[in-house]
């Protein structure tokens, strides 16, 4: 492990904007791009397509494509971000496991809350499915917001009585809309992106002025996971969301669905992201990788 690593990363993130001030949407979109501009992307074929009416960009190894399809939802608190900000995981995964994936720009709020990004992320499976494509074939993978999406989707595809993807990869997802979790106030100060206050910001803007007490916004808390496929949770010690992982875990436990609860100690939000720099970044891409191809090689 790479204690000397983990304490760089923790200083550098202490060293940029404390505490939470609002700021219009698309400054914080500017932001969140510059900020995410900065992580490494591995070498990938990138070609921008559309995928159940909305712009995909779909990314391929460079060499030796096996069968596979990860769709992937990039994350951004649900109103920031886009295929390119989560670039650097999307490749990632894509040069680990030599699946192509296609990572989809879905509607963002406040200009389209809830539940318009589920609704996005559906409408992409359905079209990967009447394609041709083979639901056990496909793994949703995502971050943050994304990753919750991956929990949302497949909640939704069950609704529609469509089939569940092969598997579900889920990199600090955010899944409780009513910010229940412990850790929402034990890791207060510790965690050095998300401030409740932050959180509440942009949760607004999601909700739109709806009840989070519902499955699709607060799934580690109301969600019924049987039929799921296998589900990878991975987060880390330093996080507000540690809780929504640890929740999801437990729900899925009891509805029997496979689940690995992946817990890293003393890494941000999204570790995932510090390749070349985190030991511990690379560890877990290679771990999710692995998982991956078991299940989409099944």
């Amino acid at each position: 492990m790479s204690k000397e690593q983990r304490e760089a990363i923790a200083a550098m993130l202490r060293g940029g904007p404390q505490g939470f001030e609002p700021q219009p949407v698309e400054r914080m979109r500017e932001d969140f791009a510059r900020m995410m501009a900065q992580f490494a992307v591995p070498q990938v074929r990138t070609t921008d397509t559309e995928l159940g009416g909305r712009p995909a960009v779909l990314v391929e190894p460079e060499s030796d494509q096996r069968p596979g399809t990860i769709l992937y939802f990039h994350g951004g608190s649900f109103s920031l971000g886009s295929p390119q900000t989560a670039m650097g995981l999307t490749a990632g995964l894509v040069t680990r496991t030599g699946c192509r994936a296609l990572s989809l720009d879905y509607r963002l709020a406040p200009e389209h809350p809830f539940p318009t990004a589920i609704e996005d992320c559906l409408a992409a499976y359905q079209a990967l499915l009447e394609d041709g494509v083979s639901a056990r074939s496909i793994a949703f993978a995502g971050d943050s917001a994304g990753g919750g999406l991956t929990v949302t989707t497949t909640l939704a595809a069950k609704s529609a009585g469509l089939p569940v993807p092969g598997a579900i990869v889920a990199f600090s997802p955010g899944l409780d809309h009513t910010r229940s979790g412990a850790t929402m106030t034990t890791k207060v100060g510790i965690d050095p992106f998300f401030t409740p206050e932050g959180m509440a910001y942009t949760g607004e803007m999601y909700l739109g002025g709806q009840d989070p007490n519902q499955e699709l916004l607060t799934p580690a808390v109301l969600a019924d996971l049987t039929g799921f496929p296998p589900l990878l949770l991975q987060v880390g010690t330093d996080e507000l969301l540690l809780d929504d992982s640890v929740r999801l875990a437990q729900r899925a436990r009891d509805a029997e669905v496979d689940v690995i609860l992946d817990v890293t100690a003393g890494v941000p939000h999204v570790f995932q992201s510090f390749t070349g720099r985190l030991d511990e970044a690379d560890q877990a891409l290679d771990r999710a990788a692995l998982f991956l191809t078991q299940r989409l090689g099944a």
